[in-house]
């Protein structure tokens, strides 16, 4: 998927015509006609200025929407250095089939072209974002399908600990509606990205103090719903364990504990073990009255 796009974009800028934007209207770039992967080059660079990226990616998306064909594949083409690592990040530890996925980050890239807003700053960290959401949607269903009858019921394993990765994060707390697409984007691109945050002031069109404090709320919004999920996930395991003291401890053998056996009952066994004395013969009439002795029969 992504080897044809570079591909493609290679035939773009090879031969002695390559593609080319001319320089002279986009400051920052270079007063002459400046072919594609130069470009791409200069726009990578540290120094790039926001405002500059920006104009080359109005530039090359207007005409991508007016011309398609040559201009849309230009555009993939100098997208790559994000959206492979958006690609790969999605399906560092997925075992199942990624081709559906890659397609569906492009997908969401080439969607994106058609209605990202050219006026506000930072075009191509949104149409990243735009990426990022649909490759996410994409595994999710991968994660959520049944598995072959062949399998006998294995299923694809996602990433390991994939609730946990920051980005994954950042898109649950956008889908719960605590962070906003913006937002996510501030804490993602510049505490986790290459995006240092007094460039990101600049594509908000910002001061960086503004800027920071933004990313601050954000940061303590999305503390705020771990916290609170978190502390959800754990309810039900101390639910169980309040439950569970309040249950009789109905141990075996603990009714004899409790409970002395008394000798009398006809189960506890204790006439069978001779434990009991033998009662004595009650004494004869004679015994108890002196003076009253029977009388011999004669023997003659």
């Amino acid at each position: 998927m992504f080897d044809t796009a570079r591909t493609a974009f290679a035939w773009l800028v090879t031969g002695p015509h390559p593609v080319a934007i001319d320089g002279r209207r986009i400051h920052g770039l270079p007063p002459r006609l400046v072919p594609l992967d130069e470009v791409g080059s200069l726009l990578r660079a540290k120094g790039c200025p926001q405002e500059t990226r920006d104009a080359v990616w109005t530039a090359l998306v207007t005409r991508s929407r007016a011309e398609g064909g040559t201009w849309t594949v230009a555009c993939v083409g100098l997208a790559l250095p994000v959206l492979i690592p958006v690609a790969a990040k999605l399906t560092n530890r997925f075992r199942g089939e990624v081709h559906d996925i890659h397609a569906a980050v492009l997908t969401g890239f080439l969607e994106a072209l058609t209605d990202v807003d050219l006026t506000r700053q930072a075009i191509l960290v949104r149409l990243r974002w735009a990426a990022y959401r649909a490759g996410h949607r994409a595994l999710r269903d991968a994660l959520d399908a049944a598995a072959p009858v062949a399998d006998l019921g294995a299923r694809a394993a996602g990433p390991q600990n994939a609730g946990g990765h920051p980005d994954f994060v950042l898109l649950a707390a956008v889908e719960a509606g605590v962070l906003t697409t913006a937002e996510a984007s501030l804490i993602g691109d510049t505490r986790f990205g290459e995006l240092s945050l007094a460039d990101a002031a600049q594509a908000r069109g910002q001061t960086y103090k503004a800027t920071q404090q933004a990313r601050h709320r954000a940061e303590r919004k999305l503390a705020d719903y771990l916290i609170a999920l978190r502390e959800d996930a754990a309810e039900p395991t101390r639910r169980g364990r309040a439950a569970s003291l309040a249950q009789p401890r109905n141990r075996p053998g603990a009714e004899k504990t409790r409970r002395p056996v008394s000798p009398r009952r006809s189960n506890s066994g204790v006439g069978d073990r001779g434990t009991r004395l033998s009662a004595r013969p009650r004494p004869s009439r004679s015994e108890l009255e002196p003076g009253a002795v029977q009388e011999a029969s004669s023997c003659d």
